[in-house]
C-alpha cells in the first residue's frame, strides 16, 4: 500500500505543479502549452502506477485473507 500511496501523491503534487504552472503562463501571457502537456503526462503515469500498485496490493491482500479463512 505504500508505494501506491506515495505514486499517487507525486501525482498530486505533479498535477498541483501543473495548474501553477497554466496560471502563471496565463497572468504573464507566456506559452505555456508544452510545459502543461509534459507536466499531464507525468502525472497520468504516475497515477497509473499508483493504480497499477494499488490493484496488486490489493490482490495480495485478497489472497492472503482467503488462506486464512
Amino acid at each position: 500500500m505504500n508505494s501506491a500511496i506515495l505514486f499517487s501523491t507525486v501525482s498530486a503534487i505533479i498535477t498541483s505543479l501543473l495548474v501553477i504552472v497554466a496560471f502563471v503562463c496565463a497572468v504573464y501571457n507566456m506559452a505555456h502549452e508544452y510545459a502543461v502537456a509534459l507536466l499531464f503526462v507525468v502525472a497520468l503515469g504516475f497515477f497509473t502506477v499508483s493504480l497499477v500498485y494499488l490493484a496488486r496490493e490489493a490482490r495480495i491482500a485478497l489472497n492472503e485473507l482467503d488462506h486464512y479463512s
